[in-house]
């Protein structure tokens, strides 16, 4: 999973990564990659979320400098899944929560689960829903204005 460190609603992406890896213990290699867009300093990537997918059992995390890995898999949303069978064959790609923020059945966490169990998938892509990983100033900002008020 590729993520921007400081998109909120990736919170829930995470949370369905979780959920999904405890329904099919050991089946795979998880990473949580976290992209570090051009421009960004220091410890800029070191936040809540970083320190929630470090709690995760059986994941790895990992920072992704000027975000190298994520325009090599293609990810530019945060929350970006991707899983490859062990000949290097893409058996998903996509997002696993049901809208921005938001967790819960899913197409992707479907489709994800399916193909951890070697089931036929029957949406091997499915729409990202987060914020962009390339845009760090925007973050923020978007998932505020598209929000209900309480």
């Amino acid at each position: 999973m590729f993520v921007h460190p400081k998109c909120p609603c990736s919170q829930a992406s995470l949370a369905e990564l979780a959920e999904i890896l405890a329904e099919v213990p050991g089946i795979a290699d998880a990473l949580v990659v976290f992209v570090k867009p051009d421009g960004a300093e220091g410890d800029w990537d070191q936040t809540p979320l970083r320190a929630s997918a470090k709690q995760l059992r059986g994941v790895c995390v990992l920072s992704d400098d000027l975000g190298v890995r994520a325009k090599q898999f293609g990810a530019k949303t945060s929350g970006h899944v991707v899983l490859y069978d062990a000949q290097g064959t893409l058996l998903f790609s996509g997002g696993i929560t049901r809208s921005r923020g938001h967790a819960g059945e899913s197409p992707g966490r479907r489709s994800l689960l399916a193909a951890l169990r070697h089931q036929p998938v029957e949406q091997p892509t499915t729409s990202v829903f987060g914020c962009p990983l390339f845009a760090p100033a925007v973050c923020c900002r978007l998932v505020a204005d598209s929000r209900p008020e309480r």
